[in-house]
């Protein structure tokens, strides 16, 4: 699913204009992206957990010339699914 069709989705549901979902959208999106940028941890009932996660450093390697590359180390975003999530698959 793209953002386009969620736009879409969401207006028929709640009955409101493409424009007005998308602003919803776009704020929703906007402050989760904030709070992850701070580190937050994001928990939605139900759907699942966003985190972020310290990434150690590694050792890749170039996939065309089999090169070692050093990966420094940063921070990542993971999800965790909630239970009503994983039920569903």
């Amino acid at each position: 699913m793209v953002k386009a069709h969620l736009v879409e989705i969401i207006a028929r549901e709640a009955g409101i204009t493409k424009v007005s979902a998308e602003v919803a959208v776009d704020a929703i999106i906007d402050t989760l992206k904030g709070a992850l940028a701070r580190g937050e941890r994001i928990e939605l009932r139900g759907f699942g957990v966003f985190e972020v996660k310290p990434r150690k450093r590694g050792i890749g390697r170039n996939p065309r010339t089999g090169e070692e590359v050093a990966i420094p180390p940063g921070k990542t975003t993971r999800f965790r699914p909630g239970k009503a999530l994983s039920d569903l698959s």
